[in-house]
């Protein structure tokens, strides 16, 4: 049965209850009257339970007022004289804990304490009216086990609801914190995308136009070719500035979310790197050994390795720039490696960013292993992959 199906099932099984404990009740009470009772005796009866259905509809939207009706139509049956019945008795009186039910299920657990004090209270009163009305030749303990039946009966009905609502509560919890675990993986991605794709482009763009501006020979072009270069480095740290309001880059990616980007192939990695070639920025690829099959996981790190080490060299370093792209294979592995010469100096470029955090929960996403090397001769970038053979 779903959901809707069962919570449709609800009304009709509710008016169901209602119509056979009022038939029972109205049995008893036509019963009860054959035995003699007074007419008015049966009237009242009658009008408490009809207060106790009346009580447990109203409870379903104001679980307070429900309950107090509830109660007071409990206290007229006590107060009513009966032969031979315990106004709990009723089938109607059913109705009650009910109403306490659906109360603990909406108010604060001091309030339900305070509605289960009521209700303990009330037996008590219940079993004290009775006991004085006890004929001379039963016995006393007759109402004591009653009364302890009854304490039983809504007590395990107060705790049973609150447990429920805790229960029901902790699954709110758990579904809020998938929702937000959710949103913030969302999120992440985004954060990845736009740092792997759009970063990177706009960097070698910026290096380009930088390379055309040192190489024309016309000054007015060479000075219009650097305001806009200036405006791709502005552009970048708005894009930064904007990453940071979407969160830090932590965190992997779950294992069970679908990959966001589109399957990206090493076949690429040519392309990637002649695109980032300039006059100024020397930028080569090689491979050497046998091309083995990666995991989809692999080879988008390994692209993303790529591209962030050589976004990191135009970036950081003064051109003229030399930058090597190396992978190397092996049966169990694949290292990939870019490793740059220093550039001519080291550019003042802010903040450091977290582009090498994300590298590095790919490459662990992977099953790899990153390593940076930073030296007097530059640096380099090295992650450790590894092929499908070796998973």
């Amino acid at each position: 049965m779903t959901a809707p199906q069962h919570r449709s099932t609800w009304p009709a099984t509710t008016v169901v209850a209602h119509v056979v404990l009022a038939l029972l009740t109205a049995i008893i009470l036509a019963g009860v009257r054959h035995l003699g009772t007074d007419l008015w005796q049966i009237f009242a009866a009658a009008g408490a339970a009809v207060l106790l259905h009346v009580g447990a509809v109203v409870a379903h939207r104001r679980p307070w007022v429900g309950y107090a009706i509830g109660a007071l139509a409990m206290l007229v049956l006590v107060t009513v004289p009966s032969m031979g019945w315990s106004p709990s008795m009723l089938p109607s009186a059913v109705c009650f804990p009910l109403a306490l039910w659906r109360l603990t299920s909406l108010v604060s657990v001091s309030s339900s304490v305070v509605a289960l004090a009521v209700a303990a209270l009330g037996i008590v009163l219940t079993e004290l009216v009775a006991w004085a009305r006890l004929p001379p030749d039963t016995p006393g303990w007759t109402r004591l086990v009653e009364g302890g039946l009854l304490m039983l009966v809504v007590g395990g009905v107060w705790l049973a609801a609150l447990l429920v609502r805790r229960r029901r509560e902790a699954d709110r919890r758990a579904e809020s914190e998938r929702l937000a675990a959710a949103v913030a993986d969302e999120r992440a991605g985004i954060r990845r995308d736009l740092h792997d794709v759009i970063a990177h482009t706009v960097t070698v763009m910026v290096a380009r136009i930088e390379a055309a501006a040192v190489t024309t020979a016309d000054p007015a072009t060479s000075r219009e070719l650097g305001d806009i270069a200036e405006a791709g480095r502005d552009a970048h740290q708005g894009l930064r500035a904007m990453l940071a309001t979407l969160g830090p880059a932590t965190g992997a990616p779950r294992a069970d979310s679908r990959p966001r980007e589109v399957p990206i192939s090493l076949d690429a990695l040519p392309d990637l790197v002649a695109s980032a070639a300039s006059p100024l920025h020397a930028v080569t690829f090689a491979e050497v050994g046998e091309r083995r099959p990666l995991s989809l996981s692999a080879e988008v790190a390994a692209v993303r390795t790529v591209q962030e080490g050589i976004t990191n060299a135009l970036r950081h370093l003064e051109p003229p720039v030399e930058v090597t792209v190396r992978l190397r294979w092996t049966p169990a592995e694949v290292m990939v490696e870019v490793r740059d010469d220093g550039g001519k100096a080291l550019r003042d470029v802010g903040s450091q960013g977290t582009g090498l955090i994300g590298i590095e929960e790919r490459v662990r996403t992977a099953g790899g292993t990153l390593s940076i090397d930073d030296g007097d001769d530059g640096w380099a970038l090295r992650a450790r992959l590894p092929t499908k053979e070796e998973a």
